[in-house]
């Protein structure tokens, strides 16, 4: 091949061509492999959302609103890319759960949910 720049560019262009099939064969070869787990970090968040839940169980999601939730509402839609869905979660208190709907329509799929249900610790004080 004669050197002048229209083979450079295509010595480097083959070049970058077999780095990305090599990269390709890799991640597929890698595919199968699960990801360690790092049981202190798990914990630790786990920790941290029980932690961040007992004070959110307590008190509306709203802004400004500290009145206590009664409730949960949930919304599970398809993310705006397509890869996964995208749960919403917020505690409410009955004033603020009337006035929600489902906000994430345009990502409906065949698993959306969207529900409302009672916190467990609300449901025999309300009947009292």
């Amino acid at each position: 091949m004669a050197d002048n720049k229209k083979s450079r560019d295509k010595q480097a262009r083959d070049e970058e061509n077999r780095q990305r099939a090599w990269e390709v064969e890799q991640a597929r070869e890698r595919m199968d492999e699960t990801e360690p787990r790092d049981e202190q970090n798990e914990a630790d968040e786990a920790r941290d959302e029980r932690e961040e839940n007992s004070d959110s169980l307590r008190k509306c999601h709203r802004r400004g609103c500290d009145d206590p939730a009664k409730f949960v509402v949930l919304e599970r839609y398809q993310e705006e890319t397509g890869h996964g869905s995208v749960e919403a979660e917020a505690n409410l208190c009955r004033r603020h759960t009337t006035e929600e709907s489902p906000t994430n329509l345009d990502g409906v799929y065949a698993d959306y949910v969207f529900r409302v249900d009672p916190l467990p610790e609300t449901i025999d004080t309300d009947r009292a």
